[in-house]
């Protein structure tokens, strides 16, 4: 390993600001670096990433993904699901409730009528097992037990992030069950390529493209309406590059169901299961970008709607869109949509994913 002090990190964390334990459990923090220099910083509880350290045009650093700077800030986050890991169900599931094996399930509702990334107490609140493999991996390992916020089987599941040399950060994950169970595992990275401040700049100058012919519109709770539909002529069409904020307040049914974008979009695959473009982004006034690929079916893009201005890592601010999300997932609500990519996950299978965020510039 190599002998960087804590003092030196250049994202400016301390390590013993995130050390706690919970339920018997010890939180940290961990540092991912390359041989540009340049860092990942993650905290076990939650997944959480809490910093992403990358040039600017001119080769400044700045920290391109929201996060806090301590462990108590994390935990009682205004936004809970602030850059972290998302489980047992990333997205909405209708009512709470899907039928397996002519069973019904029954999960806790906390997103008006629905269930959101898991439950009250999801993936996003847990103290995963830590192991920092190298310098530049990170593995997490979670055991949800039977019946945890209402889901069958016991799963393990590992998450590894790596961050390449080419300010590429990988994140891999992988699940088993011991019953027939459903399954949507993601990261919910709120990303300002301009850099965190006070306040964080908005998101609506991005150039953004995402490689989909067809997205999911949504009711008013923000449940598929069961359509998947053309982004041809609507303000959801990103296949050639063009500002987030061009429509963003579009005056739109599915804009204002959303308040902003908060759909997923539908990739275009050669293949099921295949590591493909899904989005990219660029900060004009930075020159920083973002590619996104993915092996998932869909990518729910969210525009950070509903935030504040509430306060962040060393004094940084984040306002109502100063972040833009790629989640990777399959679709929202897919257990109670046969026709949808199936997330069911049986005794023998293993759930797979990888998702890579490739950080650049362009001048």
């Amino acid at each position: 390993m190599n002998n960087i002090t804590e003092t030196e990190n250049v994202c400016g964390l301390k390590k013993t600001d995130f050390q706690t334990t919970i339920g018997g459990k010890q939180t940290n923090l961990y540092i991912l670096r390359n041989n540009q220099g340049n860092e990942v910083a993650i905290t076990n509880y939650g997944g959480a990433i809490v910093a992403i350290m990358v040039p600017d045009k001119n080769g400044n650093r700045a920290n391109v993904i929201q996060g806090h700077d301590n462990i108590q800030d994390v935990i009682n986050s205004p936004e809970p699901y602030l850059s972290t890991l998302i489980g047992r169900y990333g997205n909405r599931i209708c009512r709470g409730h899907f039928q397996l094996n002519g069973k019904e399930y029954n999960l806790a509702i906390n997103n008006g009528p629905n269930s959101l990334h898991g439950g009250k107490n999801g993936f996003n609140a847990k103290v995963w097992e830590a192991l920092q493999m190298n310098d530049s991996t990170l593995v997490l390992k979670y055991i949800s037990p039977y019946g945890e916020e209402g889901y069958t089987g016991e799963m393990k599941v590992t998450v590894e992030y790596s961050f390449t040399d080419d300010n590429e950060l990988v994140i891999e994950y992988m699940a088993t069950t011991n019953k027939k169970t459903v399954v949507n595992l993601t990261s919910h990275g709120f990303f300002s390529l301009a850099g965190i401040a006070n306040p964080t700049p908005t998101i609506e100058n991005l150039e953004c493209e995402i490689n989909a012919d067809f997205y999911i519109p949504i009711d008013n709770t923000s449940i598929p309406t069961g359509e998947i539909r053309l982004v041809k002529d609507t303000p959801f069409d990103f296949r050639t590059p063009k500002t987030v904020g061009r429509d963003i307040d579009a005056d739109d049914e599915q804009i204002k169901n959303g308040a902003g974008y908060d759909h997923c979009f539908v990739l275009n695959k050669k293949e099921e299961g295949e590591l493909s473009f899904a989005a990219r982004i660029k900060e004009p006034v930075s020159g920083r970008t973002m590619e996104v690929y993915t092996t998932e079916p869909g990518v729910q893009v969210y525009t950070d709607n509903w935030a504040d201005g509430y306060k962040g890592q060393h004094g940084a601010t984040f306002p109502r869109r100063s972040a833009i999300c790629f989640e990777a997932q399959h679709f929202p609500d897919s257990p109670n949509r046969p026709y949808f990519p199936s997330v069911v996950l049986k005794p023998g299978q293993v759930y797979t994913q990888k998702t890579v965020y490739k950080f650049g510039v362009e001048k």
